[in-house]
């Protein structure tokens, strides 16, 4: 059975950092694609970085360079480091897996893990 477990979250001010951990079991990364998508209140969800076992990882326009995504394959693990935060970047932030393979959130990501909440104050 394919489980996904987002932690991390909190409240922090901007500039700050936060780390958010995707604890996955039921696949290898090898297989999947691991993704960080967030959805703040009234917007759309939005894909933020994804990651797999061969490919460059993808980053959203808005995220990139601030935001770097990491496996621990020994600790079935995806990691989204979060640097320089501001308030644009408060959201729920969830971890999905692409049975595709493909490091990219504009592919099928099936199954996903509960929400974990970044509030960013100004």
């Amino acid at each position: 059975e394919v489980q996904l477990q987002a932690s991390g979250g909190g409240l922090v001010q901007a500039g700050g950092s936060l780390r958010l951990a995707c604890a996955y079991s039921g696949f290898r990364i090898g297989d999947y694609a691991i993704g960080w998508f967030r959805q703040a209140p009234g917007k759309e969800r939005e894909g933020v970085s994804c990651i797999n076992n061969s490919d460059e990882p993808y980053y959203s326009d808005s995220v990139k360079g601030r935001f770097t995504i990491s496996s621990d394959n020994a600790k079935n693990t995806v990691y989204l480091q979060m640097n320089s935060l501001k308030p644009e970047d408060t959201a729920v932030y969830y971890c999905a897996a692409d049975p595709s393979g493909v490091a990219h959130p504009g592919y099928d990501y099936d199954y996903w893990g509960q929400g974990t909440l970044v509030t960013v104050s100004s």
